[in-house]
């Protein structure tokens, strides 16, 4: 039996208004793969914020023992220096410096005061081995590597910094299956040979249950349950049940179709790297979406699917882009994102934080901000209007806040996704481009969105789905493409696919086969 290399007692944390963290006691075995699941705003990353010295010691009540010493964290630095490291769904990595530099950054190998760039090289190269980065550069930039890549970055960064207890929130969130199993693997490997304690905090529940040694389940800011292997209780409904506080017996709502006729067409589309302009992305695709239909758009990542969501909504991505967008039997030329807007078509960008939120704004503003023109009235825009309109979609949308006025980032990701959903449905469109809508929140919000995007589904709009979820492509689709290599590769009904079939059909149309 395993001693507690950490040990959380009777942790409360109290933002204005709200609880957050209501006497929670949470302890990791050493050595262990310890899961906190729960869903959004039931407190997980704001424990590990009070572990991490994020929020520091005096801004909480209880408890922390690390290692059998009692810790009062003012800082990052101060958890750091003891071996805790945290990484965050929003990796913290400066795109424009090298993998090296990002290894070391705040942590450099110096001599006499200055950096020494011979030692920081070998010792990158030495971590980067370890943690299975072997097919880039030390010296690649960031922003040139995939995302994948750049969470062995991270890991590398963290063990550049001896770290005992790492922490990882939504580790695979932005990963396809196949990245994500290596990320599992690589933990599972450390964890045995160099004895790494690990928290992952995740709501892929399949891969927590398959790699964890114990299970802790938060509930509105409460500690429900914690479970360890080879406990009957770990089942991932038996797990959903504990985080929602009910019995979810379906992941996805009951829809009966009714598909009309073809009303956007996408014709012999091609699209070249903005970087490089000889190199094509997409690469002659052709696809077409019916009224009242949920099309899935699958593959791995780096298949092309966001690149061909956003060049064709208001050419947001790409050079030399050429082919046809026809919409009702019509040719439209969508130039730029007014183009789109004006022309029916919504985009909900993958990355909410980044590129579909304003998240010091409120609600209000957040919702409103993609049609101004409908709330102006002489020049001027109608406040009431305003309110009414975000008050409406907060309602229909069921956005769980104190009201229109509250921040973005004050939300839960649920939330948060909640309101970029709103923000296309205020443009009026006619179809709408969802790229991994449910990226990074809990079942219960992903279970409310899917019954939004069959809602608006069956109000006649064309939906345009984009998810790296296979079961989730599956479970929501009428009718699936599977795109590879900046290619559509199959095209299948939903009734007759499966993950089996889709993952075949990407290999089966690699290069060099």
């Amino acid at each position: 039996m395993s001693t507690n290399i950490l040990e959380m007692r009777n942790i409360t944390k109290v933002f204005p208004g709200v609880k957050a963290l209501d006497n929670v006691c949470f302890e990791v075995g050493q050595g262990h793969i310890h899961a906190l699941v729960g869903e959004n705003g039931a407190g997980k990353s704001t424990l590990m914020n009070v572990l991490s010295g994020i929020y520091p010691h005096g801004s909480y009540e209880g408890e922390i023992f690390y290692e059998g010493k009692e810790c009062k964290f003012k800082s990052i630095k101060d958890s750091e220096e003891l071996g805790i490291a945290f990484i965050h769904q929003e990796l913290a990595l400066s795109p424009y410096m090298t993998i090296a530099e990002n290894i070391f950054l705040g942590n450099e190998r110096q001599k006499n005061g200055v950096i020494d760039w011979d030692v920081t090289a070998e010792e990158a190269r030495k971590l980067m081995q370890r943690v299975g980065l072997t097919k880039v550069h030390h010296d690649y930039l960031v922003k040139d590597i995939m995302v994948g890549q750049q969470q062995l970055v991270e890991i590398a960064k963290a063990l550049g910094k001896n770290c005992k207890l790492l922490i990882l929130d939504e580790p695979t969130a932005a990963l396809n299956d196949e990245d994500s199993k290596n990320l599992l693997n690589l933990l599972v490997e450390l964890n045995k040979t160099q004895g790494l304690t690990c928290i992952i905090i995740s709501h892929k529940l399949h891969e927590l249950t398959e790699i964890s040694n114990r299970l802790t389940v938060l509930r509105d800011g409460k500690t429900i349950q914690t479970m360890n292997r080879g406990d009957e209780a770990i089942t991932e409904d038996n797990i959903i049940r504990h985080m929602v506080g009910r019995q979810l017996t379906k992941r996805f709502p009951q829809r009966t179709p009714k598909i009309g006729d073809i009303a956007f067409e996408v014709k012999n589309w091609r699209v070249y790297d903005p970087l490089d302009e000889t190199r094509v992305v997409i690469n002659d695709v052709d696809f077409n979406l019916r009224k009242g239909e949920i099309v899935g758009f699958s593959g791995l990542m780096g298949a092309g699917r966001t690149e061909l969501a956003m060049s064709i909504f208001g050419r947001m991505y790409g050079k030399n882009i050429q082919g046809q967008i026809i919409k009702d039997g019509e040719e439209v030329i969508l130039h730029s994102v007014g183009d789109a807007i004006n022309n029916g078509v919504a985009y909900l960008s993958e990355d909410r934080k980044e590129a579909g939120l304003i998240l010091i704004d409120d609600i209000k503003g957040n919702i409103t901000l993609s049609n101004l023109k409908k709330l102006t009235r002489r020049g001027m825009i109608d406040s009431d209007l305003e309110i009414q309109a975000a008050n409406e979609y907060k309602e229909k949308l069921n956005i769980k806040a104190a009201s229109i006025f509250q921040k973005a980032e004050n939300l839960s990701g649920g939330n948060q996704q909640k309101v970029c959903v709103a923000k296309c449905l205020f443009t009026d469109p006619e179809v709408l481009i969802l790229d991994e809508p449910t990226r990074g929140i809990d079942v219960g919000a992903k279970y409310e969105i899917y019954t939004i995007i069959n809602q608006l589904a069956d109000e006649g709009k064309c939906i345009m789905f984009i998810s790296s979820e296979l079961p989730e492509i599956l479970g929501i689709s009428d009718r699936i493409y599977v795109m590879n290599e900046g290619r559509i590769v199959k095209e299948m009904p939903a009734g007759e696919a499966s993950q089996e079939k889709i993952m075949t059909s990407i290999i089966q149309s690699s290069s060099g086969r």
